[in-house]
């Protein structure tokens, strides 16, 4: 049987709890993998990143080119 899932909110307080430590530092720490991914994905380069025992996290080209292309499509609309 799976394990129920945890909001965010919960793991925080369940970490401060357990080591004492201010809610908007363990925020910080927790939230810190997160933004080390969106600055990597958003220099352009796309390369895959693998947070260990929690997964891997790539950029579908496809989809890159598909939002490029709407972008475009509402920039000429505005014109």
């Amino acid at each position: 049987m799976a394990r129920p899932r945890r909001d965010t909110q919960e793991i925080i307080y369940f970490l401060a709890n357990k080591y004492d430590l201010p809610l908007q530092e363990v925020k910080s720490i927790v939230d810190s993998q997160f933004k080390f991914i969106k600055e990597i994905i958003e220099e352009g380069e796309f390369d895959t990143i693998r947070l260990p025992y929690f997964g891997k996290f790539t950029v579908d080209l496809g989809r890159v080119k598909h939002i490029n292309r709407l972008k475009s499509e509402k920039n000429i609309k505005k014109i």
